[in-house]
């Protein structure tokens, strides 16, 4: 039987532990994975104890706290703290999501927190998303048109206008795809659900010129057929969306153009 491990100089080892201060009413524990690339030793989770009593309620409002109060050196991204910008989506209780709309109560136990899952980690919660921003770019994220620019603005009917509900409100967290196993085995060919997403968003737009060309590209054994309808992406979006359920439109686009 092949037997597998991973290399020494990845191994979780246990961190620090920070305990709350004495005489903490609502005590509760956070496991945060911590790596630093400078110091060249394995990445840990430290614990840290906080007193609910005196913390927001969000995912958010503890890392802050954290960083604030007990280490500084604590790194993550965050922005608008309104579930807008994407910028602190990580893992917190096993499941993708973003710290500003997480709620603390929600999470069973002790608060395990992790960077987004088989992405290159820069430091603590800080993952590299460079792969994923190029697939993104290569969706061309804007309208393209062969037609004589208007005088006003390009007209949609309402009809045409619902077609992109469910759609432009992608946030680009990147959380649906890092949940995503095919993701995981061929992220550097397969575009992704957060990417196949938007792509489907400019197909579907009738001010795009561009369905034919779209859909050539898209027509690929692995940028759009990797996806195997694992539904992971729909149940982690924090906004909602379905992801999925584009891919399967976007098959059946390319299907219908050979018709």
């Amino acid at each position: 039987m092949v037997e597998l491990a991973l290399p020494k100089n990845s191994r979780v080892q246990p961190g620090k532990i920070h305990k709350a201060k004495p005489g903490a009413k609502q005590p509760r524990a956070f496991k945060i994975y911590r790596y630093d690339p400078d110091e060249q030793q394995n990445p840990r989770v430290d614990t840290f104890e906080l007193d609910l009593a005196e913390c927001g309620p969000m995912v958010l409002d503890a890392l802050i706290k954290i960083k604030s109060e007990v280490d500084s050196s604590l790194t993550f991204r965050r922005s608008c703290r309104e579930g807008i910008c994407g910028s602190c989506s990580m893992n917190m209780g096993g499941h993708n999501g973003l710290a500003c709309t997480t709620a603390i109560e929600d999470i069973d136990g002790e608060v395990a927190i992790y960077p987004l899952p088989h992405m290159e980690v820069i430091r603590d919660l800080v993952v590299d998303l460079s792969g994923f921003w190029a697939q993104y770019e290569w969706t061309k994220p804007w309208i393209q048109t062969y037609q004589p620019a208007p005088d006003k603005e390009r007209m949609q009917s309402v009809e045409e206008r619902a077609k992109l509900d469910g759609l432009y409100e992608c946030i680009l967290c990147a959380c649906c795809s890092t949940a995503c196993p095919s993701y995981w085995w061929n992220g550097d060919r397969f575009l992704g659900p957060a990417a196949l997403l938007q792509s489907y968003r400019w197909l579907v737009d009738s001010r795009d010129d561009a369905t034919g060309e779209r859909l050539e590209a898209l027509e690929d054994p692995y940028k759009l057929y990797r996806c195997h309808t694992i539904m992971n992406c729909a149940n982690t979006c924090p906004k909602g969306l379905n992801p999925a359920l584009a891919i399967a439109e976007v098959k059946k686009m390319v299907v219908e153009r050979k018709l």
